[in-house]
């Protein structure tokens, strides 16, 4: 092995390990300390029986910053036979690719041993640069790990990707990071386990909260929490919530994302949409990025007005929602913020119809009130064997055989009498309510 383990087995050996920051201090040193990603890295998962069994392929580790993709490449380091080295692809060039590749062919030939390089922030890398990776990749000179927070499709090699597992790490999710943070408490050795600390709730909400699941992070605003905070004369360090707003450079916010400012606040952001508000409805997302909401959560929300309350005044809102869905899986935060704004501000200025919504909810009740009625014989399907013989589908007229593709036929049950869907003049719906209305007409004349 090369820096990892020798930085290790310094850290070990020369008490040097206080003096590293504590996100470094903590980093997880096996599978069983490592914390999240269970995705890909639980039990029975594929990485993690790979790691334990030491038969990794080429791996490309993509996700936001402190999410695990370094610790990862550490844990490998620490379990495989092979000689395991390191290049920042910030700083390295194709000379040190070369040096790499030559002194892993001399490592195979004299000892039959095997090379893993890893590569961090391998985006960093032109196509030049990825390009001499690829045949020694490809002809197994060296086992590559590679790790990204941009989107490998665009930012690494097609043909070094083909070649690589892609695994993509997430944010850390609230729990994670809580138990981040109580390892960083409790462990004697390398965190303030020796100390005595008590952490306010509120001051812990608000850490784990703008620590945006970057473990980093987190671990960075407690270290600097730790160390400006002098010992109370009980003998006890106490992290408030104003040490906790110093510590990570944030404003505390009142917004619990499971009490009623969070329903509270969409409450709002959905009224203001669907009352065609732009202002306000950008005003409402912003509290709620700014406060660290989920923004899936505001996106699904968003699908759900494009239907509801936008409907078939404008149908290309659900387009744009579900767009702006995509584009945010797509990019992440914060730049995921953009797409959000352009579909709540398309929403809240589009022509607004629950006609849709109102339709499905009357037909829904219909059917809970008067059962489930028989579906006309010409309706039936007619072609499974036998069907014809019951008279399924006879009498069926076939709208595309009449004028403007629509002749007058029975379409529901005997017992129901409709009327669910009753268009509004407003927007495209307008369009729509016109034309049922003429060919209608147009079909009894």
């Amino acid at each position: 092995m090369d820096l990892f383990s020798y930085a290790d087995e310094e850290d070990k050996n020369s008490g040097r390990g206080k003096n590293q920051p504590l996100a470094d201090r903590m980093r997880p040193r096996t599978l069983d300390e490592f914390i999240g990603q269970e995705h890909i890295v639980g039990p029975g998962k594929l990485l993690r029986r790979a790691i334990e069994a030491d038969r990794i392929t080429s791996l490309i580790f993509y996700g936001p910053p402190g999410t695990g993709k370094t610790t990862l490449a550490r844990i490998i380091a620490r379990t495989t036979r092979t000689y395991f080295t390191d290049i920042n692809a910030v700083t390295a060039g194709v000379a040190d690719i070369r040096r790499v590749v030559e002194e892993a062919k001399q490592r195979q030939g004299m000892y039959e041993q095997g090379t893993t390089l890893f590569v961090d922030e391998i985006h960093r890398f032109n196509k030049a640069q990825q390009d001499a990776l690829l045949p020694y990749v490809e002809d197994g000179t060296i086992r590559l790990i590679g790790a990204t927070t941009e989107n490998p499709f665009f930012e690494v090699n097609h043909a070094l990707l083909s070649r690589s597992q892609l695994f993509q790490l997430h944010s850390l999710t609230e729990e994670a990071l809580n138990g981040v943070l109580d390892n960083a408490l409790h462990d004697k050795e390398r965190g303030y386990g020796e100390l005595c600390v008590n952490i306010e709730k509120d001051a812990r909400a608000h850490l784990i909260r703008y620590a945006e699941g970057d473990s980093r992070r987190l671990l960075n605003a407690l270290e600097l929490a730790m160390a400006t905070t002098p010992v109370g004369i009980d003998g006890t360090l106490h992290i408030t919530l104003d040490v906790a707003v110093d510590s990570i450079q944030r404003r505390a916010v009142r917004y619990d994302k499971s009490g009623d400012n969070h329903y509270d606040t969409i409450s709002a952001y959905i009224k203001s949409i669907r009352g065609s508000d732009p202002d306000a409805a950008l005003y409402w997302l912003a509290r709620m990025i700014d406060a660290g909401e989920d923004p899936r959560f505001i996106a699904r929300r968003l699908v759900i007005s494009a239907s509801e309350d936008v409907g078939n005044g404008d149908p290309r809102a659900l387009q744009v929602a579900i767009s702006a869905f995509q584009a945010l899986e797509l990019v992440g935060m914060p730049e995921g913020r953009i797409p959000l704004a352009q579909a709540t501000t398309y929403l809240a200025a589009a022509p607004k119809s629950n006609a849709a919504y109102m339709g499905i909810n009357k037909a829904l009740a219909e059917v809970r009130q008067q059962g489930h009625g028989m579906v006309p014989v010409h309706l039936r399907d007619k072609s499974y064997k036998g069907a014809e013989k019951l008279g399924h589908g006879k009498g069926y007229l076939y709208p595309h055989d009449y004028p403007n593709s629509y002749v007058e036929q029975q379409y529901l049950p005997d017992n129901v009498k409709g009327g669910f869907y009753q268009p509004k003049e407003i927007g495209y719906e307008r369009h729509m309510k016109e034309y049922l209305n003429t060919i209608r007409k147009g079909n009894k004349q």
